[in-house]
C-alpha cells in the first residue's frame, strides 16, 4: 500500500470477494482522529458492498501493526469534549467492526499496542506473526484501556487483560496472545503469514454470504449495548488525558 503521506492514509481495494483496508501513519502507525474516522468509514463502507464477501483489516510496513493512540494528539486535547471525542474514534472502529455483516480477518504483522490490541480483537479472526507481540501501555501513561476492554476482555477473558493491563510497561509474545485467544493463528514471518490469508480469505469468499452473515451474529451474541458501553467510557479517558500525571508522561514519551 502507498506510505507516502505525511498525516497517513487508509485505503481499500476489493479483489474476487475479498476488500482489504489499509492504513499507514509515520509514527508506528499511530492512530489519530482522521485515520479512525476514516478507518470507521471503510469498514461501513465494505459492509455495505454486495461485492464484499470477506474483509482483511491490515497496516502497512513490517515491525509494527499499530501503536494505538497518537501521543501528539492527545497531547492538542485541551478539555472534556475534546478528549471524549477523540477516543470515540476508537468506540466508532470496534463498533463499526462489531456492526458490519461480514466477517473481518486481521493481518498482524507486527507489535500492536494499546489501540492497536483493540482493533485487533475487535476483529472476527487473527493472524500473525511471531514478531506480533502485545502491550496495553496504557496505565503507564496515566489512562486505563477503557474503551477497547471490553473487546479485548471479550477475546482473552479478564485474568489475561489484568496481566495485560498491570503489566503496562511490558510486552506479551504473539504465542502468548494466541494462547489466550486474541490471536487465532501465528505464523513465522510474513510471507507465511500472507500466503495463510490468501488461503482463508479464498475460502471465505467460497462460503454462502448469508451463512457468513448469520455466523457473524453469533459471534457478537450479548454485545448490543455497546454503542453506549463504549461512548462512556471514551468519556472517562477523555477526562483522564488533562490531568497533569498523563500530560506530563506523554510529553516524556515523545523526547524519548
Amino acid at each position: 500500500m502507498i506510505t507516502d503521506s505525511k498525516n497517513g492514509n487508509v485505503i481499500s481495494n476489493t479483489v474476487e470477494g475479498v476488500t482489504t483496508i489499509g492504513f499507514y501513519h509515520p509514527a508506528q502507525n499511530s492512530l489519530p482522529a482522521h485515520l479512525l474516522q476514516a478507518l470507521t468509514n471503510k469498514i461501513i463502507e465494505a459492509g455495505k458492498n454486495p461485492q464484499t464477501k470477506v474483509i482483511v483489516l491490515q497496516s502497512a510496513g513490517e515491525r509494527t501493526f499499530c501503536a494505538g493512540a497518537s501521543f501528539d494528539e492527545l497531547l492538542q486535547i485541551k478539555d472534556k469534549q475534546a478528549g471524549a471525542k477523540f477516543f470515540s474514534g476508537f468506540a466508532n472502529v470496534i463498533n463499526a467492526c462489531r456492526k458490519s455483516s461480514k466477517i473481518i480477518i486481521a493481518r498482524v504483522q507486527g507489535k500492536a499496542v494499546g489501540g492497536g490490541v483493540g482493533l485487533a480483537a475487535a476483529a472476527d479472526y487473527v493472524l500473525a506473526t511471531e514478531a506480533a507481540a502485545v502491550k496495553l501501555s496504557e496505565l503507564s501513561i496515566g489512562i486505563g484501556p477503557f474503551v477497547i476492554s471490553p473487546a479485548v476482555t471479550r477475546k482473552i477473558g479478564l485474568p489475561a487483560f489484568s496481566q495485560l493491563t498491570i503489566r503496562a510497561s511490558e510486552f506479551q509474545s504473539a504465542q502468548w496472545a494466541m494462547e489466550k485467544g486474541l490471536y487465532n493463528e501465528v505464523y513465522a514471518d510474513t510471507k507465511a503469514l500472507d500466503e495463510g490469508l490468501f488461503n482463508l480469505t479464498q475460502k471465505l469468499a467460497s462460503y454462502h454470504p448469508e451463512a457468513l452473515a448469520g455466523l457473524k451474529q453469533i459471534l457478537w451474541e450479548g454485545t448490543e449495548d455497546w454503542d453506549k458501553l463504549l461512548t462512556d467510557r471514551a468519556a472517562i479517558s477523555g477526562e483522564l488525558v488533562l490531568s497533569e500525571f498523563t500530560q506530563a508522561a506523554l510529553n516524556s514519551f515523545l523526547k524519548k
